[in-house]
């Protein structure tokens, strides 16, 4: 069986750092800025502040450790979208591109899905 299409994207912590707030964004816009799915994504953006403003990731250890606790971070997140049933695509093309920018595309292609994006959506990989 083939694996699904993905962006295979190096990491890229501030970019990170800048996806996560358009989490936190989109569930305020909708209304859901209490929420536990709130509350992970704000940890996320807090644990990517101090690569936001940067255009380079830190040193190679550091960009690592950092790396899998946002990782470990972003699927909490998941989870608690789909446990809230608060996902969509939007959310869904969100969480995509946070795991694309910490370098793992293939599983943000997957995970994704659970987070509402639409299967068909043009942002998707083809």
């Amino acid at each position: 069986m083939e694996s699904a299409p993905f962006f295979d994207v190096p990491l890229n912590l501030p970019h990170a750092g800048r996806v996560a707030r358009r989490l936190v964004t989109y569930l305020q816009r909708d209304g859901r800025g209490n929420t536990a799915a709130a509350t992970t994504a704000a940890e996320i953006v807090e644990l990517l502040a101090p690569y936001y403003d940067s255009d380079e990731n830190p040193n190679r250890a550091v960009a690592e450790q950092v790396r899998t606790e946002a990782a470990l971070l972003g699927r909490k997140f998941v989870e608690q979208v789909e446990l809230d049933a608060l996902g969509h695509d939007l959310l869904g093309q969100g969480v995509r591109n946070l795991f694309e920018c910490l370098a793992l595309g293939r599983e943000g292609a997957a995970i994704s899905l659970r987070a509402g994006e639409n299967p068909d959506s043009m942002q998707r990989p083809r």
